[in-house]
């Protein structure tokens, strides 16, 4: 494999980049990531198998596939693109689970906010670092939040205050960082699946549950977001923020969670 060099420091035509440092302190662990974007999903991948201490199991394109991914291969890191998590449900879902994994966050332009960065470590995320960072900038927040509580790339510290309570641009009230999930995760699970059109016996199949169980989430989604049925809960659920449309550039690519080979 190639290394790509650093844009830091200048190199003589053919001759590799110094490899990334080894994970020192600790064990190593294991990487997985929530990216849609096949140049950015390929280059996080590329970047995790050439740093030692380091084992890339996977990625996922969307929400439903992240929650696949982490009960099927326990990852024990995930890198999330903002982007597909603006308002800190999947965070907050991933952070929750029994066993749960290092969330670090990888900050895109659109979300670099004081309010994001607060609801995002409220959410539980361990780390937060630019997504166009450099290579060992990843790599030390992924590091430093696998030894540490809690790290912050220097280029977010200004973001790193309390942001005053506003209302949103529509008038709702904006997501604070304690603001909570209404569903369970399984229930999110079934609602991104009512979203993309499927039926009951179908999420039931993607799932492994039996259609009743299926139905017995449906009603509790009904409830819970006191919608009148699938359609209104899927509105509900987009108006609230529960569910997201997927950035420009991602839109496209609804792809599963693909254990790596």
């Amino acid at each position: 494999m190639t290394r790509s060099t650093d844009p830091g420091r200048a190199h003589p035509p053919g001759a590799s980049a110094p490899p990334i440092p080894p994970v020192t302190g600790g064990r190593g662990f294991t990487v997985a990531a929530v990216e849609a974007v096949p140049i950015f999903r390929d280059g996080l991948s590329a970047l995790i198998q050439r740093s030692h201490g380091m084992t890339w199991v996977g990625h996922a394109a969307n929400h439903h596939t992240a929650l696949q991914l982490c009960e099927q291969l326990k990852p024990e890191m995930i890198l999330l693109d903002s982007g597909l998590d603006p308002n800190c449900h999947l965070t907050r879902l991933l952070t929750a689970a029994e066993h749960p994994p290092i969330v670090v966050v990888l900050i895109r332009e659109a979300t670099r906010t004081s309010r994001y960065l607060t609801s995002a470590i409220g959410a539980g995320a361990r780390a937060a670092v630019p997504r166009s960072a450099e290579p060992r900038r990843v790599i030390e927040a992924m590091r430093r939040a696998h030894m540490e509580t809690r790290y912050l790339d220097p280029a977010l510290a200004t973001l790193a205050v309390r942001p005053k309570r506003q209302p949103a641009a529509d008038g709702r009230p904006a997501t604070g960082p304690r603001a909570q999930m209404p569903l369970s995760r399984r229930e999110y699970q079934v609602l991104q699946l009512i979203a993309e059109g499927m039926e009951n016996s179908a999420i039931a199949k993607v799932l492994y549950l039996s259609v009743e169980t299926v139905r017995t989430h449906v009603k509790s989604i009904l409830r819970k977001l006191a919608a009148r049925d699938r359609t209104h809960a899927v509105t509900t659920a987009f108006r609230s923020g529960i569910l997201i449309t997927h950035p420009d550039d991602c839109a496209q690519l609804p792809e599963s969670a693909e254990p790596q080979k």
